[in-house]
């Protein structure tokens, strides 16, 4: 990425103004919907350990606050784990409350791939306007060494499998949540079902950063990388009682694109959980910082065209540029 360097300070110049469609963001109003990592006692382990500071309702005006310095042009709602009983009932939430908020152009809802009736489900979601895709975290195993090929409720378990196989014929991309130890699973994955494409949320949580650890995600994020129908969302990547820095997320940044490439990556806020451990403004100044060096037109694509793309959202007039395709995405066509 050393040919960068020298457009740095054209950059500079355009950051206040650079269009970003938020890639991944929540909401939440606990009166309306139950969450039960956020509503029942005693709270889930999490991976950035205390979060009783967003065990609150989070609405529109609280993410329209928190994110009034930077020029959000879109974003994309990512389903919060709502009660598995009510996933409808939490698309037409968002549904209603995105329209009336100017925000939510795009839903990614939920549906458990493994559930009897995953069919009709999907179906019933993707009969939403906005829903673009489905996010059904699989089943991970804690620690690398603990993986089990197969295991029920995980990429390579046939149930889970069969569901998946009813996104394509549905119009549905799926994003993905799982740590780099199972992007061989991912990978195998996309090569079997090479119609929908896949989103890789938070830069396949890169939580461990010594040398071995960071080694093994890299070699992950390469592999999966030769998928043509996976792209990856930038976001997610502090770590508990650490600050959010440029010098600690750079190179898992430049790494991710270097892997990627710059038309397959999107940057994200994962508000409010990020905002556990950094503000809305430093994680994306930050994004900013780290992507001086590219090129206007390749800045454009990572913070706001290629997410318009993959989730097939209508370019809002504040956006610069030609209208993106509607075709969606694949080959073919705690939060």
């Amino acid at each position: 990425m050393a040919e960068h360097a020298d457009r740095a300070d054209d950059a500079v110049e355009g950051d206040k103004a650079l269009p970003i469609v938020d890639a991944h963001h929540h909401l939440w109003d606990l009166t309306a919907n139950r969450h039960p990592w956020l509503s029942d006692e005693p709270p889930i382990p999490f991976r950035y350990g205390d979060y009783a500071a967003i065990r609150r309702n989070y609405l529109a005006a609280d993410y329209k606050r928190d994110s009034a310095n930077q020029n959000i042009v879109a974003s994309v709602y990512v389903e919060a784990e709502v009660d598995p009983a009510q996933p409808l009932q939490e698309t037409d939430w968002i549904s209603r409350t995105g329209e009336a908020a100017g925000l939510c152009q795009a839903i990614v809802a939920q549906a458990w791939l493994d559930r009897d009736d995953a069919g009709e489900l999907l179906a019933a979601q993707a009969a939403f306007p906005k829903v673009r895709g489905i996010r059904h975290k699989p089943k991970a195993a804690a620690r690398p060494q603990d993986v089990e090929p197969g295991a029920p409720g995980s990429m390579g378990d046939p149930r889970w499998r069969a569901g998946y196989a009813q996104l394509a014929p549905n119009g549905l991309s799926f994003d993905l949540q799982a740590p780099w130890w199972h992007l061989a699973e991912a990978a195998a994955l996309a090569e079997a079902f090479p119609e929908t494409q896949i989103i890789l949320n938070h830069t396949g949580l890169p939580a461990d950063r010594s040398a071995e650890g960071l080694a093994g995600w890299r070699a992950a994020m390469t592999g999966l990388a030769r998928c043509p129908n996976v792209a990856v969302k930038i976001s997610g990547i502090g770590r508990p009682g650490l600050p959010w820095t440029v010098e600690a997320n750079r190179g898992i940044v430049l790494d991710t694109i270097e892997a990627f490439g710059v038309e397959r990556c999107l940057f994200a806020s994962n508000f409010p959980v990020d905002g556990l451990v950094a503000g809305f403004d430093e994680i994306f100044d930050g994004f900013k910082t780290i992507t001086r060096g590219f090129t206007p037109a390749e800045r454009l694509k990572l913070f706001c065209d290629n997410a318009l793309r993959l989730y097939r959202i209508e370019r809002p007039a504040t956006a610069p540029g030609a209208a993106p395709g509607r075709s969606g995405g694949g080959t073919a066509g705690a939060a």
